[in-house]
């Protein structure tokens, strides 16, 4: 590891950054260097803009990849090496907000019926059941789950914000099965080649993606649709936004008024102004052309 690469990782420590958050930046500001093949304290603002145009034009990066990128770069020159021009000199990527991939019961329940992977089959019904976010789901623990309490303890959550969600009997009794049959002894998904250590992000994105293409799904399927599903589904069922909103650990409940927008049960279930208006009946039989 390179001095300034270190220097960076404990300047994130200090500041009680994620593990994730950590290894993101730290990759993200790795294919900076790897780009120019020069190190980041010997570049400067136009090496930066040039290499987020490079994310956009040449890689079609996505606004939030780009984000993510600028994010790291701004730790690195404003935080670890405390040149103070990034904000005024390096423009932001304007994001332009989409509707959340939300996928039926019925393609859950064929995903997860097409899967027979155990290990697998148990995450993606866990992401289902509790909405977490995969980071979290990585870090869970057998001890997380309270079966006297009926719930489920997220200590390693996004912002640093732990909390508590229901563990439902069903998930229950099926991660019971689970545990009997494949024995985690600390981290509730191990990996397989290396029980004392978690399953790495990718490895549970591989295993989503394969588990959605085999149930026939031609969309993108990752952890995080799992999660969008949880919520506009319980949306449905009935739940407030505000107790939806403790469960996802959003910080503000704008994030989660999103899946207003994408719960086709609460559209259809809004009745048009135009059916109440008291129309004359049309003529099915002919005459003047409505044009």
């Amino acid at each position: 590891m390179t001095p300034l690469r270190q220097r960076m990782l404990d300047e994130l420590r200090l500041r009680n950054y994620a593990d994730n958050t950590v290894e993101r930046y730290l990759d993200a500001v790795k294919s900076f260097a790897r780009y120019f093949h020069r190190s980041p304290d010997r570049l400067g603002r136009e090496q930066i803009r040039e290499y987020l145009l490079h994310l956009v034009k040449d890689r079609n990066a996505a606004p939030n990849t780009v984000q993510i990128h600028r994010a790291a770069l701004r730790f690195l020159y404003v935080k670890t090496l405390g040149r103070q021009w990034f904000d005024e000199q390096v423009a932001r990527t304007r994001r332009r907000p989409g509707l959340p991939t939300v996928l039926s019961a019925e393609e859950i329940t064929r995903i997860l019926d097409r899967t027979t992977n155990l290990k697998h089959w148990t995450m993606i019904a866990t992401f289902y059941a509790t909405g977490l976010r995969c980071n979290e789901l990585r870090n869970l623990k057998v001890s997380d789950l309270d079966s006297r309490r009926m719930v489920i303890h997220v200590r390693i959550a996004k912002g640093g914000v732990p909390r508590d969600i229901g563990l439902s009997p069903i998930l229950l009794e099926r991660l019971k099965i689970y545990w009997r049959q494949l024995r985690p002894k600390d981290w509730l998904f191990p990996s397989a080649m290396r029980p004392d250590q978690r399953l790495e992000l990718k490895s549970i994105r591989m295993a989503i993606s394969t588990a959605a293409r085999r149930a026939g799904i031609d969309r993108r399927v990752t952890p995080h649709v799992f999660r969008h599903s949880c919520a506009t589904h319980l949306l449905e069922a009935g739940a407030d936004l505000r107790t939806i909103q403790v469960l996802l650990g959003h910080a503000d409940i704008q994030t989660t008024a999103l899946y207003l927008r994408v719960s086709t049960k609460r559209m259809q279930a809004v009745a048009s102004p135009f059916d109440t208006l008291a129309l004359k009946p049309l003529s099915d039989t002919g005459g003047e052309n409505p044009e």
